[in-house]
This record gives C-alpha cells, sequence and structure tokens, in this order.
C-alpha cells in the first residue's frame, strides 16, 4: 500500500469503493430493465480521452485540420488558453498605435484622469464589435489591429464617478483566432472552451495572481465576454476556462486564486449566462516536496473551488501529474515498484509508495467527494506528455514524448469517477515526432486496446469489469480465495453493456462486462488481477488490480 502521511481523511477502502459500485452497477441493471435492454453491438473504438488544450490560430483552415485530428481519434472539445492584462506605462504602448499622430492611449483618454495602462493581446481582432463606450476606439496599423477601452476606475459603466480611468490597449491580427476556433467547432459538432484574461504574477509571491488592479480586471473580464457574445455566439462556443491555475491544497494562500475564480465565474453569469467553467489545478503528492497535497487537502480544496461557481456550472479538470513527475499511477500491488525511468527523472529512484504519498486512484476518489453535492463536475486532466529525458524528446519542448501504455495506465488509474477525460496537452505531445511516431498516430493504430477502469468481485463469483474496448472476447482473473487458494480462470466475457456509462450519469464513454467465475470467493485484503482479449484479439497493455 501507498504509505500516507497524518491527515484526517483516506479515501474509501476497497471494500467500501465495491459498495458503492455495487449500488451503481444495480442502479445501471435495474435502469436496462425499465427501459430495455441496451444495444450489445460494440461501440467503434475511440480513445477514452475526450477533449485537449490546444494552441489555437486565427486560421481557418490550420484550426479545422487541428481539430478534424482530434476528432478522428474521439475528441469533442478543445481549450485555449487565455492571455494576461499586463500593466503598462505610456511609454511601453506600441509606437504605431496613434490617433491622428497622438499615442493611441493619450488620445482615447483626453479629457480624463488616467491612474494606470495596461496592455491586452490574445490573438483577436476586437475592433469596433467590442464597443461600449464613447471612449472606445480602435485603430489599424498595417495588419495589427488596436482596440482602446478607457475603463472607469469607480463604478461599473462608462463613466467615473472621480474621472478617473484605466486605459487597455489591446492588439490583435486582422483575423480573430477565438472567432476561428469558435466556427471551427461549430463546423464539426465539438465544443470550444475560451481561455478567459488573467492577471499577472505577484513579484514577491511569484506563484500567486497579482489582484492589486482586480477590479479593472472584473470590468474588463466583463468586456471580454460581451465582446465574445457580439462575435463568437455560436454553438460551439460551451464556455470559458481559468487561464489561472492553482495546485489542490486547501491553504489560505491560494484565497487569492479562488477570489479571481469568484470574480470572474460572476461574470459570466452575468453576460454569458448557459456557458460553462472550466478550471485545472493540478495534484502534487511527492512525498520529498514541501508543497506536497495530501489525499484530505485534495479533497478540501476542490470542494472549495467548486464553491466559487457562483451560479456557473465547473467542471474541475484535475491535472494527474504524470506529465510533470508529480504525481503517480500506481496500483496499490505495484506500490512496492520502482517508479518508472521517467518519473525517476524528477523523484529519484525509489518505490512509488516512498516517492509519492497516494496513487491517482485514490486522489481521483477523494476528489469525487469533495465535488458531490456542488454545482462542479469531477473531469481529469490526464498529462500527454513525459518528463523530459535523454530518451524521449519532443521538438523544443521542456516535457518529452510518453508511451502509449503509460497513457493507458494513467486512463485505468482514473478510475470511473471523473465524467470526462481530457489532455494537456495536444500541439506538441499529440503530434510531434521523436523516439516514436507521433502520439496521434499510435492512438489510431492502438485504439482497440481494451482499458480496465474498474471492477467489482461478486460473492457469486460473477466479476464486473468496466472500462473500454471490452467486447466480445475472454477474460482472465487471478485471485485468492477465503481459503488462501491462488485460483486462476479465463472465461468468455458475457452481459457486454457499451451504455454501462450513460446509464449511470457518469462518463458516457464507459462500458461493462461480466467474468462468470462460477462458485468462489474472495480473500478480504488479498489483490486480484484481471486481463481482457477482446472481440479484435487485442490484450490490455497495462496492468490492472484490485484488492478484495
Amino acid at each position: 500500500m501507498a504509505v500516507y502521511r497524518a491527515e484526517s481523511f483516506s479515501p474509501p477502502s476497497p471494500r467500501a469503493r465495491h459498495f458503492i459500485a455495487a449500488a451503481l452497477a444495480a442502479a445501471a441493471l435495474l435502469l436496462g430493465f425499465l427501459h430495455g435492454q441496451p444495444a450489445r453491438a460494440a461501440v467503434t473504438p475511440v480513445y477514452p480521452i475526450s477533449g485537449y488544450f490546444i494552441y489555437g490560430s486565427t486560421s481557418d483552415s490550420a484550426n479545422i485540420k487541428k481539430l478534424t485530428d482530434i476528432k478522428s481519434v474521439g475528441g469533442d472539445t478543445v481549450i485555449t488558453f487565455g492571455s494576461r492584462l499586463k500593466p503598462a506605462t505610456l511609454s511601453t504602448i506600441p509606437t504605431d498605435c496613434k490617433i491622428s499622430g497622438v499615442n493611441c492611449a493619450t488620445a482615447a483618454a483626453s479629457g480624463v484622469k488616467v491612474k494606470r495602462y495596461f496592455t491586452y493581446s490574445d490573438g483577436s481582432s476586437w475592433g469596433a464589435k467590442s464597443f461600449i463606450c464613447a471612449r472606445d476606439k480602435t485603430v489599424t496599423a498595417g495588419s495589427v489591429v488596436y482596440t482602446i477601452m478607457v475603463l472607469p476606475v469607480e463604478g461599473s459603466g462608462c463613466n467615473s464617478p472621480s474621472g478617473t480611468y484605466d486605459v487597455v490597449v489591446i492588439n490583435g491580427g486582422t483575423n480573430s483566432l477565438s472567432v476561428s476556433v469558435g466556427k471551427a467547432a461549430t463546423d464539426l459538432g465539438m465544443k470550444y472552451y475560451a481561455g478567459l484574461p488573467a492577471p499577472i504574477n505577484r513579484t514577491d509571491v511569484t506563484y500567486l495572481p497579482d489582484l492589486s488592479y482586480q477590479a479593472t480586471l472584473s470590468l474588463f473580464t466583463a468586456r471580454f465576454l460581451i465582446y465574445q457574445s457580439n462575435v463568437n455566439n455560436v454553438p460551439g462556443l460551451a464556455g470559458f476556462y481559468h487561464h489561472t491555475e492553482m495546485p489542490l491544497s486547501d491553504g489560505a494562500v491560494w484565497e487569492p486564486v479562488l477570489s479571481l475564480y469568484r470574480m470572474q465565474n460572476s461574470r459570466i453569469a452575468q453576460y454569458q449566462p448557459g456557458r460553462t467553467a472550466v478550471v485545472s489545478p493540478y495534484i502534487d503528492s511527492r512525498s520529498a516536496f514541501s508543497g506536497r497535497v495530501t489525499v484530505s487537502q485534495a479533497r478540501n480544496a476542490v470542494n472549495k473551488i467548486a464553491k466559487t461557481s457562483n451560479g456557473v456550472r465547473m467542471s474541475i479538470a484535475v491535472q494527474d501529474g504524470m506529465g510533470t513527475g508529480k504525481g503517480g499511477s500506481f496500483f496499490s500491488s505495484e506500490s512496492n515498484n520502482n517508479v518508472d525511468s521517467f518519473a525517476a527523472s524528477i523523484v529519484g529512484s525509489g518505490t512509488w509508495s516512498s516517492k509519492y504519498l497516494a496513487s491517482t486512484r485514490d486522489y481521483f476518489w477523494a476528489l469525487s467527494e469533495g465535488v458531490s453535492g456542488t454545482n462542479a463536475q469531477l473531469w481529469a486532466n490526464l498529462e500527454g506528455m513525459a518528463p523530459l529525458t535523454s530518451q524521449n524528446p519532443c521538438d523544443n519542448s521542456t516535457r518529452g514524448q510518453t508511451t502509449k501504455a503509460r497513457i493507458d495506465k494513467q486512463v485505468q488509474q482514473l478510475g470511473n469517477t471523473p465524467v470526462k477525460v481530457i489532455s494537456f496537452m495536444w500541439d506538441p505531445y499529440f503530434t510531434c515526432t521523436g523516439t516514436w511516431t507521433p502520439m496521434l498516430d499510435r492512438l489510431k493504430s492502438g485504439g482497440t486496446t481494451p482499458l480496465i477502469t474498474d471492477s467489482i468481485f461478486y460473492g457469486n463469483g460473477d466479476v464486473l469489469v468496466t472500462g473500454h474496448n471490452l467486447s466480445g472476447g475472454t477474460i482472465r482473473v487471478q485471485w485468492t480465495d477465503t481459503n488462501g487458494r491462488v485460483q486462476d480462470k479465463t472465461v468468455t466475457a458475457s452481459n457486454y453493456n457499451p451504455s454501462y456509462g450513460k446509464q449511470l450519469g457518469i462518463n458516457p464513454l464507459l462500458e461493462s462486462v461480466t467474468a462468470k467465475l462460477g462458485n468462489t470467493s474472495l480473500g478480504i485484503g488479498k489483490h486480484y488481477f484481471i486481463d481482457v482479449v477482446n472481440g479484435s484479439g487485442v490484450k490490455n497493455d497495462a496492468l490492472y488490480s484490485d484488492r478484495g
């Protein structure tokens, strides 16, 4: 077992988890009975990562190509990053931004007092469609379109009671990145989350946002959302991404990030009702790291994040940490195995249980409890890269290529708790050629590999197996019965249900099959192991085990 630090919460025991899963499985059987038996035809294999972070483009053809590639491996969602609203001075305003030969910020704010200047660049041409107030201006200088906003320091409209304003100079090209990505997503029947504006980080505590100008950021967030409503009100725009991230820590030091989420969610609720928000905090479970976060702290933290929603439906896509070496994907039967070479490059040589406080699986069980009863959904953000070594370069990135088997292991470790699995990130980690061919090609060629996410060992000898690509083959179960006898049996997979996840309202891509072992028992605390060979003759490449 993994070694846990002193904490007030521990994840559900295997028996408790099996009880929960069994109750859900019973509900699925009841639904199947009430609504007719589910179709038994195997679903078309797609990889169970259904969304990706991307670098968007202002080119329609480039976005269509990228989203088409993502859709070819089962993706239906893309997310772009936000840009920072940066403090500036008159001297740092671009010199070609002029109105009648005068610095555009000075000209736009003529006759009023200016407190601060800011610049913003998000690859979009805002222009006249973003205008709300009389002082809003736009200037075209060659291939650059500048938009100047004069925001009141007090109040929420166009005029400041004290006559004092902040000036924001927005620059972009002649096309709009967000509009282009939104159009591509709409044309392909996909969903797009646009990155929200973000503040810079503080200079004294560099991992926290600078909220000294939060009032200005709030007004600017409103203007951003109004602009999106005017130019990008398409079915493909599902919502917005909180660019500022945080670890899953419940410490008071992270309150500035939560404050930022609350403010921006309130603006989404006000100006984009019906659209949702995504936030992506990260796990750091490294035992030797001073900023490590226990399972209990992660549970509390995700609950705090969920409570920043301000009426907006939030999806909390937790980063699993495997691509950065911050998290460990291992079953309890593997806790005394040595970490792989990628993780070792970050945490050093040693066993999984000595290098990490707990496994990804244990964290996600706790996270599912943390979001329970809130207005949030738990997603998973599977890190689609690996720590960089000399063996796995990926373009010029500071992270490296990963293996398909490692990603399969990460999917399995997430279990059945996240409603959706997305990944950081598409480019370059799914497109680069390095030691191996692009992951895009490996997902296509390995799309039929079985992935086992969870199981229930019933007292009657039936074993329910859930996951992906499970239909039409055999199931091998190795277990120890209550008499201490080691058993090993391979049976034909039965009761295939491609709608298992949909029926339970969990990840809709989850399927289930059953292994009927006959009259037997399972020793309490004993590990059991499952392998599936599906109807395509393909066996799972990642170990799956659980414990009675």
